[in-house]
């Protein structure tokens, strides 16, 4: 297997995962999709890193599904179309619920699933000269595997207009219905613009990362009931129990930086 993916971990903790499709903007296939699931879920699990950066080698971000692979999956049984659409599925959910602060750097165009992509992400910065659409719909599909992330970036009106009119739109637009977290004048200063997050990622401690992530799923579009209220008034009280928000408190009220911010 051709490798479509590039992954490196700097010595500040921050992996960054590039698309390496860049001959076909980055398309999704199977082994872009495999391997992306992959790499996420085993950042996830590493202690050594901090925080996950995620940009497309050449001149697109990605260009969402590969045609000739939706093409040839168009022939699948039923059953094999099924597990083919679920495997997207999965990878995305894995960027989506990746326990480290994820931070899409969009070097070029996002379509379709590439604008899924970008949503998963915890925060976006995009070049300024980026394109992005939701073009299933001219192609008789509907963008539903990216839809849950999708519509929770920019919300159901903007869905309305963009899953159906599939008209292209810019990074300003993208910032503006939130989509992407900010826009920069070149790719070289969208990656400066990227060290001022993750700097100030590196304050946080890596645990607080992680469940505020979960606190965020677990609250985002719930009723405020007793029970919402119950769990995180039970989730601040374990938090104040724990050894990074001891070291936290502790640290602030001695006037010193938290032993995980030491190197910043």
């Amino acid at each position: 297997m051709v490798d479509t993916l590039k992954t490196v971990i700097d010595d500040c903790g921050t992996a960054t995962v590039t698309l390496m499709r860049a001959d076909v903007h980055n398309a999704f296939n199977d082994d872009l999709i495999w391997e992306l699931n992959t790499a996420f879920s085993d950042l996830g699990k590493n202690d050594c890193v901090r925080a996950i950066v995620l940009t497309g080698s050449g001149k697109s971000f990605s260009a969402g599904a590969d045609l000739n692979w939706m093409k040839a999956a168009a022939r699948y049984t039923p059953e094999q179309n099924m597990r083919d659409a679920m495997r997207l599925s999965e990878m995305l959910n894995t960027v989506n619920n990746c326990p480290k602060p994820t931070l899409a750097i969009v070097n070029g165009a996002a379509i379709g699933g590439g604008v899924g992509l970008v949503a998963c992400c915890d925060m976006a910065i995009a070049v300024e000269n980026a394109k992005f659409a939701l073009s299933e719909v001219r192609l008789g599909l509907t963008p539903a595997t990216i839809s849950p992330y999708v519509i929770a970036a920019i919300g159901a009106r903007a869905a309305r207009r963009y899953f159906l009119t599939a008209e292209r739109f810019n990074a300003a637009e993208a910032r503006r219905i939130g989509l992407v977290s900010e826009t920069a004048p070149s790719l070289q200063e969208a990656f400066s613009l990227a060290h001022v997050f993750l700097k100030n990622l590196s304050a946080g401690a890596p645990s607080a990362h992680s469940d505020a992530k979960a606190l965020i799923a677990a609250v985002a579009d719930k009723d405020i009931t007793d029970d919402l209220r119950t769990k995180t008034a039970k989730h601040i009280a374990e938090r104040r129990a724990s050894a990074d928000g001891i070291e936290g408190v502790t640290a602030f009220l001695e006037k010193r930086k938290p032993s995980w911010d030491a190197k910043s």
